[in-house]
């Protein structure tokens, strides 16, 4: 608002001074993709270590980027596999399938 009240009249974003993003390339990108696809377990310090860059923006990466997300400290993708999804499937109809009633011992709760 103190801008515009200096008379300026241009909404575009302006050049900063200060340092350049320099961190969050599409080659570090592709380094980290290709740390995490040779081994999941690492973690978020171990992967900055190897790529020499700030923790916070291999973070960002795997989240926004490569659209990971942490889970029992691996990285994996958010989206289930076709495989996974038909294993689930199979899976919850083998258990309606089952002759000793295992719903009817299912007690479900509501916390509201």
């Amino acid at each position: 608002m103190k801008r515009f009240s200096e008379r300026r009249e241009s909404v575009t974003v302006e050049e900063r001074s200060g340092r350049p993003a320099t961190s969050r390339t599409e080659e570090n990108v592709a380094k980290i993709l290709q740390i995490v696809r040779e081994n999941h377990w690492l973690t978020i310090r171990s992967i900055a270590e190897q790529v020499n860059i700030d923790r916070e923006t291999v973070r960002k990466i795997l989240n926004e980027d490569l659209d990971r997300r942490k889970v029992c400290s691996k990285m994996v993708s958010k989206e289930l596999t076709e495989e996974q999804k038909q294993r689930r499937v199979t899976i919850c109809q083998d258990l309606l399938e089952r002759q000793d009633d295992i719903l009817g011992h299912v007690i479900t709760g509501d916390e509201t």
